[in-house]
């Protein structure tokens, strides 16, 4: 389990043109979610299309400007890190264009799915994203949403987890893997990992609720944990700050999960948050 849901990425110098991930939906085995970190150079453009597909851009650094459709330009970002700043984003659905030409050295995440549906085309700015600090105690966690459920989009859903120093994230452990709403749904899901600290480092936990599966990752900076089904809480390393970007998707545009039962009943008795948290304050 743990050498088919890790993927480590591609190495390249920190300077150069690159493209440190591309995970198909077929590499994946799965039907949905198609992911794919890129890093342009200044000047550099990149044309995206979507074809019988949706797709949403977020930036992780750096700043480009973006042209939807032919139309006027408009800017995508600055942002330093993910540790500095709230994102921005794009949003393309199934047939529309959009070119990006790179201001500076920047690095940007592309989530994509199956879609016909006739939906607009936007930039996401941080003012739209949203804020959470969910759990309390070493289970805190900041959740920045970029595609919430109520977002005009088809299957896609994203969004930023910043996990600090010692904290648990994805807790009390949950899982999507059943079509069974309104308590659950199934769903896709992509973890695709940034650490603060040089050589970062967390550990995922991937189990079944059957337990005929158990397996522990060790996650560094630039990782992705693909999770196909079953539980996947995550802790990060004392001294380390953890990102972790979620892309999902599947037949129905809803987050609902089922905890694992063991483990549920902290819900209702969280202690106080975390006073480090916010990590990233709200725009």
């Amino acid at each position: 389990m743990t050498e088919n849901s890790l993927i480590k990425s591609r190495a390249s110098a920190a300077s150069d043109s690159a493209v440190m991930h591309d995970i198909t939906p077929a590499a994946a085995g799965w039907d949905f979610v198609r992911f794919i970190v890129r890093r342009l150079l200044p000047g550099e453009r990149l044309a995206l299309q979507t074809r019988g597909e949706e797709c949403a851009v977020v930036l992780l650094s750096g700043s480009a400007e973006v042209m939807i459709d032919g139309g006027a330009v408009q800017l995508l970002g600055p942002r330093k890190s993910v540790f500095d700043s709230y994102p921005h984003g794009l949003y393309l659905p199934n047939g529309h264009a959009a070119v990006l030409q790179a201001s500076e050295l920047t690095e940007i995440a592309e989530g994509r799915a199956p879609s016909n549906a006739g939906l607009e085309p936007r930039l996401i700015t941080p003012a739209d994203c949203g804020y959470e600090i969910r759990g309390g105690g070493n289970a805190t966690r900041q959740i920045v949403d970029i595609l919430p459920p109520a977002f005009p989009a088809d299957k896609l859903l994203i969004c930023e987890v910043f996990t600090p120093s010692g904290n648990w994230s994805s807790y009390p452990p949950h899982k999507h893997d059943v079509d069974n709403p309104p308590v659950e749904v199934d769903l896709e899901e992509i973890y695709y990992y940034r650490m603060k600290q040089p050589h970062g480092y967390g550990l995922q936990r991937l189990y079944t609720a059957d337990g005929s599966r158990d397996a522990t990752v060790k996650v560094e900076d630039g990782d992705v944990v693909l999770v196909r089904d079953g539980y996947h809480p995550y802790v990060s390393a004392y001294g380390i700050d953890s990102y972790y970007l979620n892309v999902l998707a599947g037949t129905r545009r809803s987050m609902a999960a089922s905890d694992d039962p063991r483990y549920a009943a902290v819900r209702s008795s969280w202690p106080a948050p975390d006073p480090r948290m916010p990590m990233i304050p709200k725009p």
